[in-house]
């Protein structure tokens, strides 16, 4: 069972993901402590738990505010991502321990549990949790920080585009899944070429998908073209 800390800091954390709050957006740690039944010291316990994890930024006179999302991010995002993840991927392949695949394979469960109920919400929470696992395989200590902040950022973009009766999107989220299904047989016989090419084909999947958010096609005028 766990503790109002506990409960705190995923309910954060998935606040964040889920864009339920903004980024750059203020945390009131009076509101927050009187909403869990939390003394302020375990609060800002939370807050600076992730804070290191990179979800929220803590600045004297400003106090915690999520993890702002802006131009700047969002260009350093798409350069540098497909690159920690192909890393992350060859890494995973190499040093992955048998209870980590078996922790993929269930968080996999999970997320196609969620496309089949078009659960959004899930399926932003699991999709990182798939990742984040990957990043747990790799090892890495260098890398794997790194991960959890483009995780994030993906995350909050991916649950701001999803649109679940959009035809096309169905078809995306179904590729998705086989994606992750196809990434746990590459490991699971430690292909790494294979893990590779896949992290690319994934990547190449969200690229599209976050850019039809940034930038969507442009609305019809509801008012009469005075050319006509």
């Amino acid at each position: 069972m766990k503790n109002g800390k506990s409960t705190l800091y995923d309910d954060l954390k998935r606040q964040i993901l889920t864009m339920e709050l903004d980024p750059d957006e203020a945390l009131d740690e009076v509101a927050i402590s009187e909403r869990y039944g939390l003394s302020r010291t375990p609060v800002r316990e939370v807050f600076r738990r992730l804070a290191g994890e990179g979800y929220i930024d803590i600045r004297e006179n400003r106090g915690a505010r999520v993890i702002p999302m802006n131009h700047s991010t969002l260009r350093n995002f798409f350069l540098v991502a497909p690159m920690v993840y192909a890393a992350i991927g060859r890494l995973a392949v190499q040093n992955f321990k048998a209870q980590q695949l078996v922790d993929l394979k269930e968080t996999q469960r999970r997320f196609r549990a969620a496309t089949v109920s078009r659960d959004a919400l899930m399926m932003v929470v699991e999709n990182n949790r798939f990742h984040a696992i990957m990043g747990e395989m790799s090892g890495n200590q260098y890398l794997e920080p790194s991960l959890e902040r483009l995780l994030i950022d993906h995350a909050r973009i991916g649950h701001t585009f999803f649109r679940p009766r959009d035809e096309d999107m169905e078809q995306r989220l179904q590729l998705s899944a086989e994606h992750h299904d196809s990434f746990i047989e590459a490991i699971e016989r430690r292909d790494e070429n294979a893990v590779v090419d896949l992290v690319f084909e994934h990547w190449e999947l969200s690229r599209e998908n976050m850019e039809m958010f940034i930038a969507p096609h442009g609305m019809k005028a509801d008012l009469p073209s005075p050319f006509k």
